[in-house]
C-alpha cells in the first residue's frame, strides 16, 4: 500500500521568517518532519511540497523528495492545504500514473514527533476504509461548552443551549469530552479527495495525540530546545548520527 508524507513547507513566513530552515537543536526545522518520516516504518516517500528551490535543496540533504516545486499562487499567507494536496497528487497522477492511496500530512511546524505515533495512526486509518481522512488531536485542558457568549442586552448564557447558567458551574468533567486540533498528523484518502473534492469529507476519524508543541512565534524555538534537552529526541538522534554538523 502506497503512502507517502507530504510535508508542506513555503519560503515566505510573516510570523516566524524563514523558519522552515531555522535551525532547532543544530538542525533545520523541517529536517524533522522529514526525520519522522523516514523512520516511519509504514511511509514509503517523504515528499516536500514547496515553491523555494533553498528549502528544496535543503530537504533533498535530508532524504526526502522534491520532484516538483509548487506554483507561488499556491503558496501565499491565505493559501490552503486542499491547494498544495491537489497539485501534488495530480502531478503525481500526470507524471507517475498513478497516486498514493493516502497522504500523510506533516507539518514542519510541530516538530518532535514520536514516530510510532505515526506508525498507529496510519494503522488506524487502514483498519477503517469506510473513513476519507484522520485528524490528530489533543484533549482541551478546559471545556468550551463552559464558556460564554454574551448577549446584546449585556446577558452571559452559555454556549450550548442545553446547559443552563448554574449548569456551567459544574466540574468540566459533565461535559462531553473536546479535543483540540493540532499538527501531529492528517491523513487524507487521496481516493475520496480526488472523487469528493473534499479534503477531510465526512467520515473523518479521530486520533488522540499527545499535547504537542508548534512553532507560531520566534520564542517557540527555545521552548522546542528546552524540551529537547529535558526529554531528548529520537528524531534528533536519528540526524546526528545519518548527518553529523
Amino acid at each position: 500500500m502506497n503512502i507517502y508524507a507530504i510535508i508542506p513547507a513555503r519560503g515566505g513566513s510573516k510570523g516566524v521568517p524563514g523558519k522552515n530552515l531555522r535551525p532547532l537543536a543544530g538542525y533545520p526545522l523541517i529536517a524533522y518532519s522529514i526525520a519522522a518520516a523516514k523512520l516511519s516504518s509504514r511511509i514509503n516517500r517523504a515528499i516536500v511540497s514547496t515553491d523555494s528551490e533553498e528549502i528544496a535543496q535543503t530537504a533533498r540533504r535530508f532524504g526526502a523528495e522534491t520532484p516538483f516545486l509548487r506554483p507561488a499562487t499556491m503558496s501565499g499567507d491565505h493559501s490552503g492545504d486542499a491547494e498544495f494536496m491537489r497539485h501534488a497528487l495530480e502531478w503525481f497522477k500526470k507524471n507517475e500514473t498513478s497516486v498514493p492511496k493516502y497522504l500523510a500530512h506533516l507539518r514542519p511546524t510541530t516538530p518532535l514527533r514520536d514516530p510510532r505515533l505515526i506508525d498507529s495512526a496510519i494503522e488506524l486509518m487502514i483498519s477503517r476504509p469506510e473513513a476519507s481522512s484522520l485528524r490528530s488531536a489533543h484533549p482541551a485542558p478546559e471545556s468550551p461548552f463552559k464558556w460564554f457568549l454574551r448577549g446584546k442586552e449585556g446577558f452571559f448564557t452559555g454556549i450550548d443551549p442545553r446547559y443552563s447558567n448554574d449548569d456551567l458551574n459544574k466540574p468540566r468533567q459533565s461535559f462531553p469530552e473536546v479535543y483540540i486540533p493540532d499538527g501531529y498528523i492528517d491523513i487524507i484518502s487521496a481516493g475520496a479527495f480526488l472523487s469528493t473534492g473534499l479534503l477531510h469529507g465526512q467520515r473523518m476519524l479521530a486520533f488522540a495525540s499527545p499535547r504537542c508543541h508548534e512553532v507560531d512565534v520566534p520564542e517557540d524555538f527555545d521552548y522546542l530546545e528546552f524540551e529537547i534537552k529535558r526529554g531528548g529526541s529520537v528524531l534528533l538522534d536519528y540526524l546526528k548520527a545519518g548527518f553529523p554538523l
